[in-house]
């Protein structure tokens, strides 16, 4: 079929496309109604208000930043950015933020009345009342605090020193009657230590009180030195460009380049500037003018307390009742953690669905090939790892044990650069082979394949999943990892790490659909394959679940399917420019998105009716950078069982009415509703994989 697009449509508008930058920022609204539900253990509920703000962190640092860009350029940007040009999406973001952020701050505020009907005060400076309090606070601070503390006294003829990106920081105002002039400082809130302190229990109650306002309660101790009447503290947050520029030098490694722009990150531009409202005029005329804030920047008045990001770690104080109730990850029925890996994979398939299962296996498959006399060779892909990472430790390992250890490590992924770096040094020191990337391109897949000498032949095993080899996101994040000693797989994949060696070359690939060379056009070809079925008198069905799609011409692909009759269901958990159940656009379309106690991560893609389905694994999703950007996997499920297991997995998705939000055109984030009985995916997800046990 015709798999031409026409790029006539590729010019947005708001009846064909959601911009990227607004449904993101629904998206995140999502992660907000969590917070806000009252079915979510209290606690939890403040550390979604985290989630919220990290993301919100990370959004401004890269998003709002690129499209500042386009507006410094002196671009439009609308066929790049979607519906709106540059100068109008910056407004708009900055709007709706203001808009999250007063609701995000009405949560808090309930939040901490209903821990207060708990047992559990969060005080303020002026709600010290008791004298052990006053004793306890005026020691930590002294002991702890002080020392840490950083103060900046600000004046107009001295230059500001470097603001810290994303630190929070109190601007101190400090007045003396008769005096025209108050004198400014900034206190810089001391980032090592932990953001909420824990009072001694009064009366069986709990009692935390925040650094800032510790800071606070300790203001004349820091300023004794200088006169005043009256002393006021704000808080302020900067939010700078972190968009990496790496230079051309030849004469440098790309560890080196790397290195030094991420290091350019603690100088780049700010992109947000957020301040307490309370702040006084003068004071905050003062600032911007220092901080050189300029109006194309994102100046958001928030409350009391920025640096929200810090109550995804706010105390449990052993109140598990106020927090979800830990579920053991399972075994993978058919194989235990005492069997030989390899054993097991050469009779048969298996699919670890972290957090449901343990993602123990990964590590036990790695290290048994670190032992195992007979395995020769490793190549795997790494995107990010732990702090701790068990996986490099097992890779560190195997090369000393005389293995053949190839790691294709991709240094630039977002926000882990520094530890991707510190890895791949460690790495490389004990005798690994690190293949830095693709010029050009992001290796994004995970990916892995071990060549075992059976007898006089090599006989590979691998495994293929759609998320990080991480333990520690692991235990949160859902995805899928195909365990397999398929030869015809495993023989593409060697072919995958033959271009990282020798990219000039372009391999073909019988089974793995390989992004940026295959993907776009496998893909096509899937969607039309169902377009024609339909129009041979027969059923067309797509279910797909991603994290993100924003590619237009993809959308478009699936438009015409839609018109065709091909009945699409789609689970997005984040951004989704398409607009779904348009009369003669897309009615054919359904699209839900799930936000719950884990992160919906795994990509998955089923073609065709039942009996009949084509089902796929996947690094990648529906986006521009992954299908022409980066190198990704998608995977064909062969093995019946892990097929239906898949579309098991997939169906309990899809029938969510609990967590489950239906994304139409109106954008409102409504949580689907009907008449069957509540079904929460996650919960029903694990209790499908520990029925499988019995």
């Amino acid at each position: 079929m015709d798999n031409r697009i026409n790029m006539a449509t590729l010019e947005a508008d708001e009846t064909r496309y959601i911009n990227r930058e607004i449904s993101w920022l629904q998206f995140n609204a999502r992660v907000l109604q969590e917070a806000a539900d009252e079915t979510v253990p209290l606690i939890e509920r403040l550390r979604f208000v985290g989630i919220f703000s990290n993301n919100l962190d990370e959004f401004f640092k890269v998003r709002y930043a690129t499209v500042k860009r386009i507006v410094e350029a002196g671009k439009k940007g609308r066929k790049a950015l979607g519906v709106y040009a540059a100068d109008e999406l910056l407004e708009k973001i900055t709007r709706i933020v203001i808009q999250q952020q007063e609701e995000s701050l009405n949560i808090i505020d309930d939040i901490l009345q209903r821990l207060k009907e708990e047992g559990i005060y969060v005080i303020k400076e002026n709600e010290v009342h008791f004298p052990e309090h006053s004793e306890y606070i005026k020691s930590f601070f002294t002991e702890k605090v002080s020392p840490a503390l950083v103060t900046i006294v600000l004046s107009d003829d001295l230059e500001l020193p470097r603001i810290q990106d994303l630190e929070a920081y109190l601007t101190i105002t400090m007045k003396k009657k008769g005096s025209k002039k108050p004198i400014y400082a900034l206190v810089e809130i001391p980032s090592e230590l932990d953001r909420f302190v824990v009072l001694p229990q009064v009366d069986g109650n709990d009692y935390i009180m925040i650094l800032d306002d510790l800071i606070r309660y300790n203001l004349e101790s820091v300023f004794s030195i200088f006169e005043y009447d009256e002393i006021s503290a704000h808080m302020i947050k900067i939010t700078r460009d972190a968009e990496l520029d790496l230079e051309s030098d030849l004469g440098k490694s790309f560890i080196e380049k790397l290195s030094k722009s991420v290091k350019g990150r603690e100088d780049a531009e700010p992109v947000r500037f957020v301040h307490d409202q309370t702040i006084g005029d003068d004071t905050l005329a003062f600032l911007l003018n220092k901080l050189g804030i300029e109006n194309t920047d994102s100046i958001i008045p928030g409350g009391r307390y920025h640096n929200r990001k810090d109550y995804m770690d706010f105390p449990s104080l052993g109140r598990t009742d106020l927090l979800y109730a830990k579920q053991k990850p399972l075994p993978i029925k058919g194989i235990s953690l005492n069997d030989s890996m390899f054993k097991k994979v050469a009779e048969k398939d298996f699919l670890q669905y972290t957090p449901y299962h343990t993602f123990a296996y990964v590590i036990k498959f790695l290290r048994e090939a670190a032992l195992d006399p007979k395995v020769k060779t490793i190549k795997i892909t790494i995107y990010r790892l732990a702090k701790l990472s068990h996986v490099a430790s097992a890779l560190i390992n195997a090369a000393k044990n005389g293995k053949e250890v190839t790691v294709q490590i991709e240094l630039r992924a977002r926000f882990d650069e520094e530890s991707n770096m510190r890895y791949a040094n460690k790495m490389q020191d004990e005798g690994v082979k690190l293949i830095f990337g693709v010029p050009g391109l992001k290796v994004h897949s995970k990916v892995c394949v071990i060549e075992r000498l059976e007898g006089s032949r090599l006989k590979r095993y691998g495994f293929i999943s759609t998320g990080n080899f991480n333990g520690m996101t692991a235990r949160i994040y859902t995805d899928y990892t195909l365990f397999t000693a398929n030869k015809q797989i495993l023989k593409d994949l060697s072919k995958l790490f033959n271009f990282f060696d020798t990219n000039y070359i372009v391999n073909t690939y019988q089974h793995l659909v390989i992004s940026p060379h295959y993907a776009r056009n496998t893909f096509y070809k899937l969607i039309d394959n169902e377009i024609k079925k339909v129009k041979n008198g027969g059923k067309g069905y797509i279910r797909l679940k991603l994290n993100s799609m924003s590619n237009y011409a993809i959308i478009d692909k699936l438009y015409a399917a839609s018109n065709a009759g091909v009945k699409i269901d789609m689970i997005i958990r984040g951004v989704c420019c398409l607009i779904p159940g348009v009369e003669g656009m897309s009615e054919n379309i359904k699209l839900i998105s799930i936000v719950d106690k884990f992160l919906e991560h795994p990509r998955v893609m089923i073609f065709g009716e039942e009996g009949e389905e084509k089902v796929f694994i996947s690094s990648s999703d529906w986006m521009t950078r992954n299908l022409d950007n980066r190198v990704e996997v998608t995977c064909p499920i062969y093995d019946e069982d892990i097929k239906q297991e898949i579309i098991d997995t997939y169906t309990i998705c899809w029938n969510d009415n609990v967590k489950a939000r239906e994304i139409t055109a109106k954008q409102d984030n409504a949580y689907r509703k009907n008449d069957e009985a509540p079904l929460r995916s996650q919960f029903a997800t694990y209790d499908y994989y520990l029925n499988k046990l019995t």
